[in-house]
């Protein structure tokens, strides 16, 4: 690892700690040359994963898109962002390990977010399952009210 100080090209690592459920890793490092110290995050990417739509069409995974979709649920509640993080890597070790053969369907995508999310917050959850399942009227999204 680069020193982002003076662009050292060795650094040593101090210290390593599982983070987020330990789905990511934090190593605290310090440069050989200058002395300069600090901390590097290693997370778990899934690569390569297909997601089956619901019209039978395939895309790869993107984490983007299902941090957008989760981040939105929870804007302006009082969650940090590191608990949005930690959600968001648990939700993403969930798919990953549900996923067979590299696929998984987007069906089996929303509810997993929908069960992990409901665990955390009822109102984001109300908000992603709004989306999601896209409620034509107001009974609907009564009945869904009513199971909470």
């Amino acid at each position: 690892m680069k020193c982002i100080n003076c662009t050292n090209e060795d650094t040593k690592v101090l210290d390593s700690r599982p983070v987020e459920e330990g789905s990511a890793i934090r190593r605290r490092r310090e440069c050989e040359k200058c002395g300069f110290r600090f901390s590097t995050y290693e997370e778990i990417e899934i690569l390569g994963m297909t997601v089956v739509k619901k019209d039978g069409k395939k895309e790869l995974f993107s984490k983007d898109k299902l941090e957008r979709g989760i981040r939105r649920a929870f804007e302006k509640l009082p969650h940090s962002d590191d608990e949005v993080k930690k959600l968001i890597s648990g939700i993403e070790l969930e798919i990953q390990r549900k996923a067979k053969d590299g696929e998984i369907k987007s069906g089996d995508i929303g509810e997993i977010v929908m069960k992990k999310i409901k665990r955390v917050d009822k109102v984001a959850y109300i908000r992603f399952a709004a989306v999601y399942r896209k409620f034509e009227d107001l009974e609907e999204f009564k009945e869904e009210l009513n199971k909470l």
